[in-house]
């Protein structure tokens, strides 16, 4: 997948500032901005949090659509199939992106993954409606991380480390009191977070339920009835939906032969993975590169 700087490159052409690193970024966004993240939804490894501040953006979230208001938070996490569908005139928002691989490293990873997916577990969507007050306190920790990163400061990157950790505080104590009502059993979410966290390390080797129960300490059987319980998905439909998202992101910015990507992503044989592909996208390996 792209990291956010071969993202942000590809969604806007060029880089944000000179020197950006591509750890972090915030911005303002409006409908033409956000309507290039289609180019990279789905293959961008980086979490997104965009607060709408006014207007109205609508998009696709797992075959769903989902309308989002001012003091709306929408989370983008890495692997999510998203698609943008519509923006009223005056959509504005503010965007905070953190590369994936930056933020793992980060100490606050155990509350970003709990963020992103909470909402998901708890409410079955990657929203959440927040007081104007907390939308309000978040709105301010996004713009101080966009006024350090285009300053001078000699101690920039711990600045914004520190603002990131505290925006992800924030976040956390809005979002119990958004969905407290929402009620989901603290071992199943637990569980069901423990094995999101582990299929972007382990799903280009591992496409059988069985690795995953196992690195868990628990049955397949149990398993496949926690998330299926939290999101009406099964365990393979999340292995196969990360399989997909990385061999059409091969297939489109690679020179990797088909047979290539078969192996990389350990299918028995080309033939297995030109059904898969076949099955779940509705045209062949091949024919999809040659029309991309």
């Amino acid at each position: 997948m792209y990291s956010l700087k071969e993202a942000w490159e590809v969604m806007q052409g060029k880089l944000p500032f000179p020197g950006w690193d591509g750890k972090m970024y915030c911005n303002v966004t409006d409908a033409a901005i956000t309507f290039r993240a289609n180019r990279t939804q789905g293959y961008m490894a980086a979490y997104t949090f965009t607060l709408v501040t006014s207007g109205w953006l609508r998009l696709r979230y797992n075959s769903q659509e989902l309308t989002l208001h001012p003091n709306d938070l929408y989370i983008y996490s890495p692997g999510l199939e998203v698609t943008i569908m519509a923006a009223a005139p005056d959509y504005a928002g503010i965007c905070l992106l953190a590369d994936e691989h930056v933020s793992i490293e980060l100490p606050t990873v155990r509350d970003l993954v709990r963020i992103a997916y909470l909402p998901i577990v708890r409410v079955h969507e990657p929203k959440l409606t927040l007081t104007p007050g907390d939308a309000e306190q978040l709105a301010v920790k996004m713009r101080e991380i966009t006024s350090y990163l285009h300053s001078n400061h000699i101690y920039k990157e711990k600045v914004v480390q520190m603002l990131y950790a505290i925006f992800l505080l924030d976040l956390q104590n809005a979002q119990e009191r958004a969905i407290a009502q929402c009620t989901v059993p603290q071992r199943v979410e637990e569980i069901f977070i423990s094995f999101i966290r582990l299929l972007p390390e382990h799903f280009a080797q591992h496409h059988d339920i069985g690795f995953y129960a196992s690195a868990l300490n628990i049955s397949a059987v149990y398993l496949s009835r926690v998330v299926r319980q939290v999101t009406g998905r099964t365990v393979i439909d999340y292995v196969n939906q990360h399989l997909l998202m990385e061999s059409t992101f091969l297939l489109r910015t690679t020179q990797l032969s088909i047979a290539q990507i078969a192996d990389r992503l350990h299918f028995a044989d080309l033939a297995s993975f030109s059904k898969f592909f076949t099955r779940n996208k509705g045209l062949s390996p091949r024919a999809f590169r040659a029309g991309r």
